[in-house]
This record gives structure tokens, sequence and C-alpha cells, in this order.
């Protein structure tokens, strides 16, 4: 699982875009956003939000969260709703 400062890298490059030009579009310095990269500055939400319209994918994608087949993810939500009840 790559990290997801990782991946941002790899989508801009993927789609040659400068640094200079992300940050533009999240209304951010090259700077600001190179740190983003760099795994220096977590990323808000509305910049991973703007990224994924951006790029068109979901956060999944950036985030690198695996998809689930249903039974699982069922069986996760069971389990998340018995810790918060518990």
């Amino acid at each position: 699982m790559k990290p997801w400062n990782q991946i941002l890298r790899e989508l801009r490059e993927d789609h040659d875009f400068s640094q200079a030009k992300v940050a533009k579009v999240l209304g951010t310095t090259q700077q600001v956003y190179s740190r983003y990269e760099n795994g220096i500055n977590e990323i808000p939400l509305h910049h991973l939000r703007t990224l994924c319209l951006y790029y068109q994918v979901s956060a999944d994608v950036i985030l690198s969260i695996p998809k689930y087949k249903k039974e699982k993810l069922q069986n996760y939500t069971h389990e998340a709703q018995r810790v918060i009840e518990a």
C-alpha cells in the first residue's frame, strides 16, 4: 500500500502537471503543495476533495484504501457498531 503523498505525486506526474499548476488549482502556493507531496503536511479535506474532482478519482484512490467485498464491509460495520455501543 502506497502512502497518500506518493500517490499525489504519481497522479500529478502522470498528468504532466507541475506542482505550481496543482497548487494554483488548490488556491495555495507551490511550497505548501510540495509539503503535501513530501509528507511534511497533512492535506486538508477541502484540498483532498478538490484533487479528487480534478483528477477524477475517488478519495479511496488517493488515500490508498483497498476495496472490500460487501461481506467484509458488513462485518466491519457490525464490529464498529459493537465498539460504539460499548
